[in-house]
C-alpha cells in the first residue's frame, strides 16, 4: 500500500489513522470514519480501491466534488469518473460502458440517483468491491445537513449485502454517529475517530465594530491569496463583494439567488485562481476540494458549530498556516431567530435553537476555542494553551475585579435572575429605555451606577464571571444569568477577586506557528508555472500540486529526478508529466541565484520502506532484466500483470537506475514513430503521444519507449558534464 501511495499519489508516509482504516477496508470491513477536513478521509478508500479487483462505488452530494475529485484521481494516473446530473444522456451513457467493461477503478454517483429504478438495474449490472459513502451525517436528521435523498442508501446496503460499506464524515456528534451505523446498516463497523485538532487554523472571534475596515486590513495580509467570507444573507454577499471591489480587491458574491451558469463560472474562477475572494452564504463550498484557501471569514453568526467546523475546516487543506475569523455580535441571533421560529416541527426547532446557543457560547467564551470545539465533537484536550486562538494567544492583564463583580452579581439579584446580559448591561449603564422604566428597573439601587466599562466591557466581564463559576446561563431560546451558591457567598463575604482579561489596547499576538524557510521568489515561479500548467489541462492549480509540495520544492531546491521524486506529493504519474517542466524551472532558479540543493529528508518510510520495496518488488524485477526475460516472461515468473513490472522499470529509471532496455523496445518502425510523437508533443505525458499516434500502438509500448528515451538523455546529460 506503501508502494501505492508513493506511486500515485506522491506521499512517503500515512497520516494519522489513515493506514489503520485502508488495513480494515483490504479486509472487507465495515468501517465509520470521522476525520477533521483535510485529514486525508479521501485516500481511505481511494486507496484500497486500486487493490480490489472491482470497482470502488462512492455515493457523494457534492456535485463540484466528484468533479474535482475525479479530475485529481486522473492526474495521479487513476482511472475514475462520476455520474451527476451534469451529464448529458450520451456521456452517462459512456460512462456506465466503462463501469461495465470493468475499465473505472473508482465510480462517483449522487444520491438522488438510487431512487431510479434503470439506475438501481444498471448498479447490478457492475462487480461492485466497495461502497464508500462520502458526508455520511447527511443521512442523519440530528446532523447539521440532513438529506432525505441519503435514506435510499439503507436499500443499497441490502442489495449489495456482500460488499463492504466506509461511511465518511468530518462532523458528527455521537447522536448522529450512531444514527449512521444505524440507517446504513453498518455490520460490527470498525470506528476511526481522528483528532478534531486542525493545528494549523487559527481560531479567532473579533466584535462587530468597524467590520468592514477589520475586513480590509485580514485581506491585504492574505492580499492574492485564497479567501472565504461568509455572510448571512444573499444581499450582504453583493454589498460586501462590491465594496471589496471598490477598495481594490477582485471579489465576487455566491448564492443560491444566482443563475446556475454565474454560480459555475464564479467557482471555476475561485478553484482555478482567477479570482481570490469569493463572499458567499453557506451554499457555497460544499466540495470545493481546494487545498489552499489560507483565509476563512465569518462575516455574521453561524448557526452551528458543526456548520462554523466544516466551513473554518476549508482552510489550509494542504497543512500551512491558515487563518479563521468570525465577527460577532449578539445581535445577529435575532436575524437567526426570525427564521427559527418559521421551523413548525417543535422537536426540530429546539434541536436548531440549542445548536445556535452552543455557538453563542462559543463567540463569548473567555477560555480556549479549540478546546471548546473539541469537547463540543467529544474529543478531550488537556492542553492549558492551544497557541491557536484569539484568547490563548492574547497578551493578558490581571485587574481588581471585586468591585464591579459585586455590582454585576447584585444587578443580576436585584433583577430576580430573569434576564441576560444586555439587559443588565442596560440596568448598569442607566440606559433610559422604556423596557427599563416598564419593568420599573431605573428605580432599583443599581441602576446607573457603571459609567466607567462599555456594554462590550459589561459582557466579557459576565463571561470571565461564568468562567469563575459566580454566574451560570439558564435555558437555551433565552438565555439568563443567575447567580451561584459561590456569587452568593462572594457577595456574602465581600472577598476580593482578581480576573485576567485581553490586555485592552492590544490585538493578539501573532501566531508562532510558522513555516519553511523556503525560496519566496521560486515558490512564486512554480505557482506561475503551475498555473500555466492547469489551464493548459483544463484542471484547478491545486490539482497539479498543492502549496505545500511547491514550499517543499522551493525549500530543497532539487535539481534532478530522483531527488524531485522525494519531494511529499510528487508520485510517478507527476514526476513523468510534469517532473521536467519543474526541474527547468528550478534549476534556472538555482542557477541564476548561485543556490544548491539542500539535502532531502531520508525516503525510508513505515518499517524500513525504502529497502523493503528497493529489496523485495524493484530489485527482483531488475534482477530478472538483467537475465535477459521479456516483459511477460517477468510478469509470469513474478505472478504479476505486465504493466506492474513496466511500472517498476519506468521507476528504476526514473530513480537513476541505468538498465538495457533494448531487449524491450516494439519493432524499430514503431519505437521510430513512437519517438517522433514524443518530439512533436514536446511532452512527456501519455495522452498526447497517444492521440498523435492512435490505436495501432499501446500504452504500454509508449511507456517503454518514454523510459528508454529518458534514459539515453541522462546519460547524454551526464557525458556532457564530464566534458
Amino acid at each position: 500500500m506503501l508502494d501505492l501511495l508513493k506511486k500515485y499519489f506522491g506521499y512517503d508516509d500515512f497520516l494519522p489513522l489513515q493506514e489503520e482504516i485502508i488495513a480494515s477496508v483490504i479486509k472487507r470491513r465495515d468501517a465509520l470514519v470521522i476525520m477533521p477536513t483535510g485529514g486525508g478521509k479521501s485516500l481511505c478508500y481511494q486507496l484500497p480501491a486500486l487493490r480490489f479487483d472491482g470497482l470502488t462505488l462512492v455515493v457523494s452530494p457534492l456535485i463540484a466534488l466528484m468533479k474535482d475529485q475525479v479530475d485529481a484521481l486522473k492526474s495521479n494516473g487513476v482511472v475514475a469518473a462520476f455520474i451527476n446530473s451534469t451529464l448529458s444522456y450520451a456521456e452517462m451513457r459512456r460512462v456506465q460502458a466503462l463501469a461495465q467493461q470493468r475499465v473505472l477503478k473508482i465510480l462517483y454517483i449522487a444520491p438522488e440517483r438510487l431512487a431510479l429504478p434503470g439506475f438501481r438495474n444498471f448498479l447490478r449490472t457492475l462487480d461492485v468491491s466497495l461502497v464508500a459513502v462520502d458526508e455520511a451525517h447527511c443521512i442523519s436528521e440530528w446532523g447539521h445537513d440532513f438529506r432525505p435523498d441519503y435514506r435510499t442508501l439503507g436499500d443499497l446496503r441490502r442489495s449489495l449485502s456482500h460488499v463492504p460499506f466506509i461511511a465518511l464524515t468530518a462532523t458528527a456528534t455521537e447522536r448522529v454517529r450512531e444514527d449512521i451505523v444505524a440507517h446504513l446498516d453498518l455490520r460490527d463497523p470498525q470506528k476511526f475517530i481522528a483528532s478534531f485538532d486542525r493545528a494549523n487554523l487559527e481560531y479567532a472571534v473579533r466584535p462587530k465594530r468597524n467590520t468592514f475596515d477589520a475586513l480590509l486590513d485580514l485581506l491585504e495580509k492574505y492580499r492574492g491569496e485564497s479567501a472565504i467570507i461568509y455572510c448571512f444573507s444573499r444581499k450582504d454577499t453583493e454589498a460586501v463583494a462590491a465594496g471589496l471591489s471598490d477598495e481594490g480587491f477582485h471579489a465576487l458574491p455566491y448564492h443560491a439567488g444566482l443563475e446556475h451558469d454565474v454560480r459555475s463560472q464564479t467557482q471555476e474562477k475561485f478553484i482555478r485562481d482567477e479570482v481570490p475572494i469569493i463572499v458567499a452564504t453557506i451554499a457555497f463550498g460544499m466540495g470545493i476540494d481546494k487545498s489552499d484557501i489560507r483565509l476563512i471569514v465569518h462575516y455574521d453568526l453561524p448557526k452551528s458549530l458543526e456548520g462554523y467546523y466544516q466551513e473554518t475546516g476549508r482552510a489550509g487543506r494542504d497543512g500551512l498556516p491558515s487563518d479563521c475569523v468570525l465577527f460577532y455580535s449578539y445581535g445577529d441571533k435575532i436575524k437567526h431567530d426570525f427564521f427559527l421560529d418559521q421551523i413548525a416541527d417543535e422537536t426540530e426547532r429546539q434541536n436548531a435553537l440549542e445548536k445556535l446557543a452552543q455557538t453563542i457560547a462559543f463567540c463569548e467564551l473567555q477560555t480556549c476555542r479549540r478546546e471548546y470545539l473539541l469537547n463540543y465533537f467529544g474529543q478531550h484536550w488537556d492542553k492549558e494553551n492551544c497557541g491557536g486562538c484569539d484568547v490563548c494567544l492574547a497578551a493578558t492583564e490581571t485587574f481588581d475585579a471585586t468591585l464591579i463583580a459585586q455590582k454585576m452579581l447584585s444587578a443580576v439579584v436585584r433583577t430576580n435572575e430573569r434576564f441576560g446580559i444586555g439587559h443588565v448591561s442596560q440596568v448598569l449603564r442607566g440606559a433610559n429605555i422604556k423596557r427599563i422604566r416598564e419593568l420599573g428597573h431605573d428605580k432599583l439601587s443599581v441602576y446607573g451606577i457603571v459609567d466607567d466599562f462599555s456594554d462590550d466591557d459589561l459582557k466579557e466581564i459576565a463571561g470571565l464571571l461564568i468562567a469563575q463559576e459566580l454566574l451560570y446561563k439558564k435555558g437555551r431560546e433565552y438565555p439568563t444569568l443567575g447567580v451561584t451558591e459561590s456569587g452568593r457567598s462572594f457577595l456574602k463575604n465581600r472577598a476580593q477577586l482578581t480576573l485576567t482579561r485581553r490586555k485592552r489596547e492590544e490585538e493578539p499576538t501573532a501566531s508562532s506557528r510558522t513555516t519553511r524557510d523556503y525560496d519566496r521568489a521560486l515558490f512564486d515561479d512554480l505557482r506561475l508555472l503551475r498555473s500555466r500548467i492547469a489551464s493548459e489541462q483544463n484542471v484547478p492549480p491545486y490539482i497539479i500540486f498543492s502549496d505545500a509540495t511547491l514550499q517543499h520544492m522551493a525549500y530543497y531546491i532539487p535539481q534532478s529526478r530522483e531527488n524531485l521524486s522525494r519531494i511529499s506529493g510528487v508520485g510517478a504519474v507527476k514526476l513523468a508529466q510534469l517532473g521536467d517542466a519543474f526541474l527547468s524551472a528550478i534549476c534556472d532558479h538555482a542557477r541564476q541565484n548561485n543556490l544548491t540543493e539542500r539535502n532531502l529528508p531520508s525516503q525510508q518510510r513505515g518499517k524500513n520502506r525504502n529497502t523493503r520495496r528497493k529489496g523485495s518488488t524493484y530489485d527482483l524485477t531488475k534482477q530478472l532484466l538483467h537475465q535477459g526475460l521479456s516483459i511477460a516472461e517477468m510478469a509470469k515468473q513474478r505472478g504479476l500483470a505486465e504493466r506492474t513490472v513496466i511500472s517498476h522499470i519506468e521507476r528504476l529509471i526514473l530513480a537513476g537506475e541505468d538498465m538495457d532496455l533494448r531487449p524491450l523496445m516494439p519493432p524499430l518502425e514503431h519505437f521510430k514513430k513512437i519517438k517522433t510523437a514524443f518530439h512533436t508533443s514536446s511532452s512527456t505525458a501519455l495522452t498526447p503521444v497517444k492521440n498523435l499516434l492512435g490505436d495501432v500502438y499501446s500504452y504500454d509500448e509508449l511507456r517503454l519507449v518514454r523510459a528508454f528515451l529518458h534514459q539515453r538523455e541522462r546519460r547524454k546529460a551526464t557525458a556532457d558534464e564530464h566534458r
